[in-house]
């Protein structure tokens, strides 16, 4: 495996899932301008693969998910720098976020700074018990700069997240769980495996359905409600069409399995 970040397409029984595996164990998967290269080369070939039907992102480093960003690095970045890497550490996770399909982040050990933004960007979280998520930006005299301040509130609520940017506070997973930030705190050393089994509950599924639901969820969140009915409207007429959708109520009807392909 790489010094970066490495993709790997599974068959079965897990066929339809990739893994993006950050290794950059000399720095703790901290991210600097190598490993953000590779992770957005990753994202961008994502972004058009037909095949993949849930995406997972995990760590092969021990105890650390993402330490988040190089800050050995970045004392050295003349300060002109700065802001254009922060700006492509924000897109990298919001082309995370707008995958078509969805994403796991499956988070063992640290996940801080840059680590937890990279995580918000996926779709589903799953925590080890060993897990430390934060942002602590503020304690270095920053902000969270690559959607943190944005993604955060929305996801468990503008007070809790306040709380934990203004206090630089970490929390272990099952407080993670509690807020809202986790779908699920697991025993240490299985985050990928509870991945894994998600994503073979989704990888099921009808694929052209699911990343329409998820275009209508992630869309429509960020809308009035009404509007957000028009983009649920569009995204449903979209189905109608397909040879999935017809495959599927033939399986209903024959009692079988459905054969998705996509079509």
């Amino acid at each position: 495996m790489s010094d970066g970040a490495a993709v790997e397409r599974l068959v079965e029984p897990h066929a339809g899932v990739t893994i993006v595996t950050l290794d950059r164990p000399a720095a703790r998967n901290s991210l600097g301008k190598n490993l953000l290269g590779e992770l957005q080369d990753a994202v961008a070939a994502l972004h058009h693969d037909r095949e993949t039907r849930v995406v997972i992102f995990n760590s092969a480093v021990e105890k650390v998910f993402c330490a988040g960003a190089d800050l050995k690095e970045r004392a050295t970045m003349p300060e002109e720098e700065v802001g254009p890497f922060v700006e492509r550490l924000r897109a990298t996770f919001t082309a995370i976020e707008q995958l078509p399909m969805p994403t796991i982040a499956a988070i063992e050990g640290a996940a801080l700074g840059g680590g937890l933004e990279l995580a918000l960007g996926c779709d589903l979280r799953v925590a080890g018990n060993k897990a430390v998520l934060g942002v602590p930006e503020t304690s270095l005299a920053i902000i969270p700069g690559a959607g943190g301040t944005q993604r955060l509130p929305r996801l468990i609520g503008l007070g809790r997240a306040k709380e934990l940017m203004f206090t630089a506070d970490r929390i272990g997973s099952e407080r993670a769980e509690e807020i809202g930030l986790v779908n699920y705190a697991v025993e240490g050393g299985t985050a990928t495996d509870r991945a894994l089994d998600i994503a073979a509950r989704i990888a099921k599924n009808g694929p052209i359905a699911v990343r329409l639901a998820k275009k209508a969820a992630s869309a429509g969140m960020q809308a009035d409600i009404s509007t957000g009915m028009d983009i649920e409207r569009g995204c449903y007429a979209q189905v109608i069409t397909t040879k999935d959708r017809l495959e599927g109520l033939a399986a209903f009807r024959e009692k079988r399995m459905p054969n998705y392909t996509s079509e």
